[in-house]
C-alpha cells in the first residue's frame, strides 16, 4: 500500500447576502470563513498499515482563509493562518493511542469520505466535526471480542482528554472524554449496539472573579471522571452537583448487513444532568435512517433520512422536592435534590460558552450559535427538523452529495427565539404544557467533484458547490464555492 498522502486545495467562496449559508459552513472543521472569501488546505498523512501488527500513523493540516478587509474594521487582517490537524498516533492490535489535534470520526458517509457524513451530527451528535479540533490524546479500544461469546459481543470505547485554545468565557477549559459501546453482532445479518458518550468540562480560568475556578489537580480529575461532586472549596452548584459541566448522549444502534446493501438505524439521546441520562426527556433525540448499497459507483448509492427532536428536556419545570412532612425544599440550599426540567442541552451556569470552540458548536450545527450572557454560547438548543442526505456518483465517475435540512427552531427555554407572551397572552416559560412558536428555516447543499487522474500516483479533483438557505432564523442567502484539489498518493 502507498503510504502516505499529500494534497493542496486551494477554494474560493461567494454568496448573495456576503455571508456563506448554512451548509457552507457546517460540518466543515471549523476551518472554512464565514464571509465571502477563500482558503487555502495542505494535508500529508501517513495512514496505519493493517497489514502489520505494530502500526503507526501521523498527518498535519495546515489551512489559510482568506477574507477581504471589513470596511467598518479597516485594521483587520484578511488572512487567517491556523492549524487544522496535528497528531500522531500507535496501534497494536485492538488497542491505539492518539495524541495532538485530530478530526473526529465520521460516520454515514457516502460514495466518497471526502464529502463527509450524510448525517447532520456525522453519527456522534455531541461530538461532530462542525468546530475547530483541539490538542489532546485519546485511548482507544478498537472492537474487541470478549472471550467465550464466539465472537457476537464486542466492546469499543475512548478514554481521551483535551484543552479548549480558543477565546471563551472560562480560558483554557479542559474537556474530558469518555465514550462506550456494546454491540451484540450475530455476524450474519443483524446487530445491535448501545453506547454512552459523555464529555465534561472543568478546570480553566473564568473570566468574572465572582465565578469560584476548579483546580487543575488528581483529586479534581478523579473526581470529574467518576462524577461526583465538589468538594467544600468548590462552587455551591457544584457542591450540589457533579463537578464541571457534565453532558452527552445515550445510543441505540441497529443494523441489517445485505449481500449488496446495508440499512442501519441509530436513535441517539443528548443528556445534560442525570434526568437525562435516566431518559426523563425521552422523546428527545436525533433518529437516523440510512440505506446503502456496497457498489459505490452508481448514480445513487446511499439515502439517509434524519428527524431531530430536542423540543421537551425533561420538561417545563424543576421538579418540586419535598421533605419527609411534604414541605418542599430550597434546592439552592440543598444538596441532595434531583432537578428536573429545563435541561438547555450544552449549556452551562458557569461554563457559559458551552459545548462549542473557536465560537462554533462542537455537537451537532443545528444547534445554532450566537450572542448570549455576553459571550458566544448555543442560543438554539430547542429545535425539530427533518433531513435528507443523497449520495452517488454522476455518470458512475463524479462523487456527489445532496443535503436538505428543514427545522423548526425555538431558541432555548429562558430565550426562546419569539417571546411567546407577545403572542399568546398569559405564558410563562416556568408553567407546564406551554405553547410557544418556532423559526421557519431551509438549507440545502449540492457539492461534489470531478476526478482526473494526471499519473499513476496523481490525481485532479475539480471541487465545487452549491448551497441555499431560507428562512427566519438565517436570511435568504445563496453561495457557491469551487476550487481545485491535488492528491499525491
Amino acid at each position: 500500500m502507498n503510504d502516505f498522502v499529500v494534497s493542496l486545495m486551494l477554494l474560493g467562496a461567494l454568496s448573495s447576502g456576503g455571508s456563506l449559508p448554512f451548509w457552507a459552513l457546517a460540518n466543515s472543521n471549523g476551518i472554512m470563513p464565514a464571509n465571502d472569501g477563500g482558503l487555502v488546505l495542505v494535508q500529508a498523512s501517513k495512514p496505519f498499515d493493517p497489514s502489520k501488527t505494530f502500526q503507526w500513523q501521523a498527518g498535519a493540516s495546515l489551512a489559510a482563509s482568506y477574507v477581504p478587509v471589513d470596511m467598518n474594521d479597516p485594521g483587520s487582517s484578511p488572512l487567517h493562518a491556523m492549524v487544522d490537524e496535528l497528531y500522531a498516533g500507535v496501534r497494536w492490535k485492538v488497542l491505539r493511542l492518539d495524541a495532538g489535534m485530530m478530526h473526529r470520526d465520521r460516520e454515514f458517509t457516502g460514495a466518497a469520505p471526502e464529502l463527509g457524513s450524510l448525517s447532520v451530527t456525522e453519527g456522534h451528535i455531541v461530538e461532530s466535526n462542525n468546530a475547530r479540533t483541539m490538542p489532546g490524546y485519546k485511548l482507544v479500544l478498537e472492537p474487541w471480542a470478549v472471550p467465550f461469546t464466539g465472537g457476537h459481543l464486542l466492546l469499543d470505547g475512548i478514554w481521551g482528554d483535551y484543552k479548549t485554545i480558543d477565546e471563551r468565557f472560562v480560558k483554557g477549559a479542559l474537556v474530558h472524554r469518555l465514550r462506550g459501546r456494546i454491540t451484540f453482532d450475530t455476524r450474519h445479518h443483524f446487530y445491535a449496539s448501545l453506547g454512552i458518550d459523555h464529555y465534561a468540562l472543568w478546570g480553566g480560568a473564568p473570566s468574572d472573579p465572582k465565578y469560584i475556578p476548579i483546580d487543575v489537580n488528581f483529586s479534581n480529575y478523579f473526581r470529574i471522571c467518576t462524577g461526583r461532586s465538589a468538594s467544600p472549596s468548590g462552587s455551591r452548584s457544584d457542591q450540589m452537583n457533579c463537578l464541571g459541566d457534565h453532558g452527552g448522549a445515550e445510543m441505540l444502534r441497529l443494523g441489517w448487513r445485505d449481500s449488496a446493501w446495508d440499512l442501519t438505524f441509530q436513535w441517539e439521546k443528548p443528556y445534560n444532568d442525570k434526568s437525562g441520562m435516566r431518559f426523563n426527556n425521552i422523546p428527545d433525540g436525533v433518529y437516523t435512517l440510512q440505506w446503502g448499497l456496497k457498489d459505490k459507483d452508481r448514480w445513487i448509492t446511499d439515502a439517509l433520512v434524519e428527524f431531530h427532536y430536542t423540543m421537551w428536556q425533561s420538561g417545563t419545570l424543576h421538579e418540586k422536592e419535598t421533605d419527609d412532612e411534604g414541605k418542599q425544599i430550597d434546592w439552592h440550599s440543598h444538596k441532595s435534590l434531583n432537578i428536573f426540567g429545563l435541561d438547555s442541552y450544552f449549556n452551562n451556569s458557569e461554563y457559559k460558552s458551552g459545548w462549542t470552540h473557536f465560537g462554533r458548536s462542537i455537537c451537532a450545527p443545528t444547534f445554532f450559535t450566537g450572542m448570549g450572557n455576553g459571550v458566544r454560547q448555543i442560543v438554539n438548543n430547542r429545535y425539530r427538523a427533518v433531513h435528507l442526505g443523497l449520495s452517488g456518483k454522476l455518470f458512475r465517475v463524479a462523487p456527489y452529495k445532496l443535503m436538505l435540512t428543514f427545522s423548526d427552531n425555538y431558541g432555548t427555554y429562558s430565550k426562546p427565539y419569539i417571546y411567546p407572551s407577545s403572542i399568546y397572552s398569559g405564558w410563562n416559560w416556568w408553567e407546564p404544557n406551554t405553547i410557544d412558536k418556532g423559526l421557519k428555516q431551509f438549507s440545502a447543499a449540492f457539492t461534489g467533484y470531478v476526478p482526473f487522474k494526471i499519473a499513476a500516483r496523481h490525481t485532479l479533483d475539480l471541487v465545487y458547490g452549491l448551497y441555499a438557505d431560507a428562512g427566519e432564523v438565517l436570511p435568504r442567502n445563496f453561495g457557491a464555492t469551487a476550487g481545485v484539489r491535488y492528491i499525491f498518493r
